[in-house]
C-alpha cells in the first residue's frame, strides 16, 4: 500500500498519455502541456489509454521520482477524459492507487475545538 502523506497537492492529467514517456518525457509535458513546474513538490498522476496503468512524477527535493503501477485485471476508476488537469486529496490518491471508486472518499469536516477559558 502506498499512502501519501497529507498536506501533499495531488493534480491528474485527465486525458491519458503516452506511457512510453520516462521522466523526462512527463516533466516536459507538466512544463509545457499542464503550464505547470515539475519542481514544485505537487504529485502529478497520469494515466494510460487503456486505463490500467498510471504513473506518479514528483519533486522530493533531491531528485525527480516516477512511480508506475498496473492493476492485474482490472482498471482505475478515472475520471471523464477532457483537457486539463483536476485536484486530488492524498486520501483520493491513496484510494485510486489501490484501484478503489476515489470518487467516494471524501474529507469530513470537522470543526476547531472552542477555546478554553
Amino acid at each position: 500500500m502506498i499512502v501519501p502523506p497529507t498536506g501533499i497537492r495531488v493534480l491528474v492529467a485527465t486525458k491519458p498519455v503516452d506511457f512510453r514517456k520516462g521522466m523526462i518525457g512527463l516533466a516536459a509535458h507538466v512544463e509545457h502541456g499542464l503550464r505547470s513546474d515539475p519542481f514544485s513538490g505537487v504529485v502529478y498522476v497520469f494515466r494510460a489509454k487503456r486505463a490500467d496503468r498510471v504513473k506518479l512524477l514528483f519533486w522530493d527535493q533531491t531528485g525527480l521520482c516516477l512511480l508506475t503501477k498496473r492493476l492485474e485485471g482490472a482498471k482505475f476508476r478515472w475520471p471523464a477524459i477532457a483537457d486539463g488537469v483536476m485536484r486530488l486529496s492524498p486520501a483520493q490518491l491513496s484510494a485510486l492507487l489501490e484501484g478503489l471508486d476515489w470518487a467516494r472518499v471524501h474529507m469530513r469536516r470537522v470543526r476547531a475545538p472552542q477555546a478554553t477559558q
